[in-house]
C-alpha cells in the first residue's frame, strides 16, 4: 500500500524531505508526485504540533520544547546535528507564532511549508481560528515580516537548498545510501547487513565472498566442506561419514517463502511515540536510523517473512518461521520483494530482484499480496486511477509467466486477494487520532480530511467520509479479488501450481475481539491505514491454517530430524 509519509515527518526534522525518493523505491507511484507541497505542509503541521504539545506535556517554553525533541534524536545520520541547525533556522519564527496562540496549520502557512492555491480549498488539520482565516494569516505574517527564515520559505519548500545547510543535506543522502557496505539493491541479492534491503528483506549471506553460496540453492556436493545454502548446516557426521545436509534434508521437501507486495507486506510502520508528546523520550527513536534506512518499513517482525520475535506480544508467528519450525532444513530461506506504492501495474518495475535459480534453488511459495494500491490513490477523483479487472488480468498473468520462467519445479503461488476497506472509516472516523489526543481536538476524520485535501492520502477513496465512495471502493476491491480468483482456478503453469485465498481481515478481527481487543487496535495508528503487526501475524495464521487444511503438499513434510538438526547445530548461525 502506499503511504503518504515521508522521512521529514518522522525524523522530525524539515531537512530530510528531499531524502523521502531515496529510501522509498517506489516513489514514482508515490502521491508526493501529484503535489509536491503536501508532503511538506503535512509535515511541518505535524513537526509543529509536536512541539506545541511537548511544550504543554511539560509545562515549558517553546523554545525548551524544541530542544528537548532535538535532544531525543540520535546522532546517526546526523539527525541530532541537523535538527538543531534547523530550529536556529525556523525557531525563532515558530517560537513568535506559538506564543501568540497560532496553532500549527497558521504556523505553517505563515511559513510557507502551506500555501492555498487559487481555486483550491484550504487544507488544515485542526479546527479553523474564531477570527476570519485571512485575517489571522495577516496578523500571523506581521509577526515574522522580517524574519529571514521566510524568505527562504517562500522561495523553495525544500530547505536543503539553504546555503548553510546545504552540505549537511549532502552528507545525510550520502549516510542513508552507504550507511553499510552494501551494494545495489536490485543487483545484489543478499548481505551480511540488515537494513538497505539486507538481511531483515532476505535471508542473511553466510559467505560474502562466494556469489554461489546464498539461501534457498541446493546444496553443493551436500554441503560436505561449507554451507552452500546457508541454512547452517554442512560437514560430515564423524561416526557414519554421511555429510549432514544429505541426513538431514534429503526427501525433506525444502522450500522458501516469498512475497511479492506493497507497504503492507513490508509492514510500513511509523512508531506513534515519534509524534505524540506525551510519549516522546529518548527511548523513542532508537530504533528510528534502523527505519529510515528500511523505508520506514518493518519486513523482520512482518506476517509473512518476520524471523524476529514479535514485540506486541501475541503467540503467533510469520509464515517463514512456521516452515522453519516445521523443517530446519528452511532456515533464512526468504524473501520479501515487496515496495511501499507497489500495485499490479508496477510490480514489473521490482520483480526482477526476486532470487530464484530454476535449476540451482529449491521450489519455493509464493505469496502474491497486492492488497490495496490497485483500488487506492490520493487523488481528488480516485475512482479513474483503480485498476480495472481487465488491466489486472493483464498485469497479473504477465507476472505468472515471468514466475514460471524463473521458479524451479514443483513451487507454489498463492494470490491474495483484497480488503474490505470499509473497515477504516467504520472503526476509526471518531476516534481521536495521536497528535489530537492531548487536546481531543483532532479525530481520525479530521485527519482523513487533511491528506485528502493535500492530496497525499494512502487511499481516498477508503479514508473519506463519502460512504458511496467507499462503497463503489470495496465493489472494485471485490471485483479484481474474483478476477484473482478465477485466473487462480482457470490457469495452469508447469513450474507451479497455483491457488486462491481471500483477504480474511473480518475473522481477524472477530478473532480479536473473542480475545478481548478492539478493531481500532489492529490498524496502524500515525497513517490510520495499513494493518499492524498483530494483524499482520492473525492475517498470516489464518493464511497458513487454510493453507494447511486444503493444500497440505504447498507447505512440504515434517521433518523428522529436526530435534538432531537442533542437537548438532544449535540455532543453525541464528539470523
Amino acid at each position: 500500500m502506499k503511504s503518504p509519509w515521508n522521512i521529514l515527518l518522522v525524523t522530525p526534522l524539515f531537512l530530510l524531505l528531499p531524502l523521502r525518493t531515496s529510501a522509498s523505491p517506489a516513489s514514482d507511484d508515490s502521491p508526493s508526485t501529484r503535489n509536491p507541497n503536501g508532503h511538506t505542509c503535512l509535515a511541518c503541521v505535524a513537526v509543529v504540533s509536536v512541539i506545541e504539545q511537548l511544550a504543554q506535556v511539560h509545562n515549558s517554553t517553546v523554545e525548551t520544547s524544541m530542544e528537548r525533541l532535538c535532544s531525543y534524536l540520535p546522532e546517526k545520520l546526523f539527525l541530532k546535528t541537523t535538527c538543531y541547525l534547523v530550529i536556529e533556522m525556523f525557531g525563532p519564527d515558530i517560537i513568535k507564532l506559538l506564543s501568540t496562540d497560532m496553532n500549527a496549520d497558521v504556523v505553517c502557512h505563515t511559513l510557507k511549508f502551506c500555501k492555498q492555491d487559487p481555486g483550491q480549498p484550504l487544507c488544515h488539520l485542526y479546527p479553523l481560528p474564531k477570527e476570519a482565516w485571512k485575517f489571522t494569516l495577516e496578523k500571523a505574517r506581521q509577526i515574522v515580516k522580517k524574519s529571514p527564515a521566510l524568505k527562504y520559505s517562500r522561495s523553495s519548500a525544500d530547505i536543503c537548498s539553504l546555503p548553510f545547510l546545504a552540505k549537511i543535506c549532502q552528507k545525510i543522502k550520502l549516510a542513508i545510501k552507504n550507511s553499510v557496505p552494501f551494494k545495489d539493491v536490485d543487483s545484489d541479492k543478499y548481505s551480511v547487513f540488515p537494513t538497505l534491503r539486507g538481511y531483515h528483506w532476505r535471508g542473511r549471506d553466510c559467505n560474502d565472498s562466494n556469489k554461489m553460496a546464498y539461501p534457498g540453492r541446493r546444496p553443493d556436493n551436500w554441503d560436505v566442506h561449507e554451507d552452500s545454502n546457508c541454512n547452517g548446516i554442512w560437514g560430515v557426521d564423524p561416526k557414519d561419514g554421511i555429510p549432514y545436509e544429505k541426513k538431514f534434508c534429503e526427501g525433506s521437501q525444502p522450500r522458501g517463502i516469498i512475497l511479492l507486495g506493497d507497504s503492507a507486506g513490508a509492514h510500513f510502520h511509523i512508531s506513534p511515540e515519534w509524534i505524540t508528546a506525551s510519549q516522546m523520550s529518548l527511548k523513542s527513536f532508537v530504533n528510528l536510523p534502523t527505519a529510515l534506512t528500511n523505508e520506514l518499513n518493518w519486513p523482520q517482525i512482518s506476517g509473512a517473512t518476520g524471523f524476529l520475535d514479535s514485540i506486541s506480544g501475541i503467540k503467533e508467528k510469520s509464515i517463514y518461521l512456521r516452515l522453519r519450525k516445521r523443517n530446519h532444513c528452511n532456515h533464512r530461506d526468504y524473501q520479501n520483494i515487496s515496495r511501499n506504492g507497489a500495485s499490479s501495474q508496477n510490480l514489473d518495475r521490482f520483480i526482477e530482484s526476486l532470487s530464484r535459480d530454476p535449476l540451482l534453488d529449491h521450489p519455493a511459495i509464493i505469496i502474491y499480496a497486492m492488497i490495496g494500491n490497485d483500488v487506492c490513490n490520493g487523488k481528488a477523483d480516485p475512482v479513474p486511477e483503480m485498476t480495472t479487472p481487465k488491466k489486472l488480468y493483464s498485469s497479473v498473468m504477465k507476472t505468472l509467466k515471468y514466475l514460471n520462467s524463473h521458479l524451479p519445479n514443483g513451487s507454489h503461488v498463492i494470490l491474495y486477494g483484497l480488503p474490505n476497506g470499509t473497515f477504516l472509516w467504520d472503526n476509526l472516523h471518531n476516534r481521536y487520532y495521536p497528535l489530537g489526543q492531548l487536546n481531543k481536538d483532532v479525530t481520525y476524520a479530521h485527519f482523513y480530511s487533511f491528506l485528502n485535501c493535500l492530496q497525499v492520502s494512502p487511499c481516498h477513496s477508503w479514508m473519506s467520509s463519502n460512504k458511496t465512495l467507499r462503497n463503489l471502493t470495496s465493489e472494485r476491491a471485490k471485483q479484481l479479488s474474483n478476477t484473482l480468483k478465477n485466473i487462480a482456478t482457470s490457469q495452469k503453469f508447469t513450474n507451479f501450481d497455483l491457488f486462491y485465498a481471500d483477504f480474511d481481515f473480518q475473522e481477524v478481527t472477530e478473532e480479536w475481539q473473542k480475545r478481548g481487543g478492539e478493531p481500532w487496535q489492529l490498524i496502524e495508528p500515525v497513517d490510520g491505514f495499513h494493518p499492524n503487526e498483530v494483524a499482520l501475524l492473525l492475517l498470516a495464521d489464518r493464511l497458513w491454517k487454510k493453507v494447511e487444511l486444503h493444500w497440505p503438499q504447498v507447505l512440504g513434510k515434517e521433518n523428522p530430524f529436526n530435534p538432531q538438526i537442533e542437537q548438532v547445530f544449535g540455532d543453525q548461525g541464528g539470523h
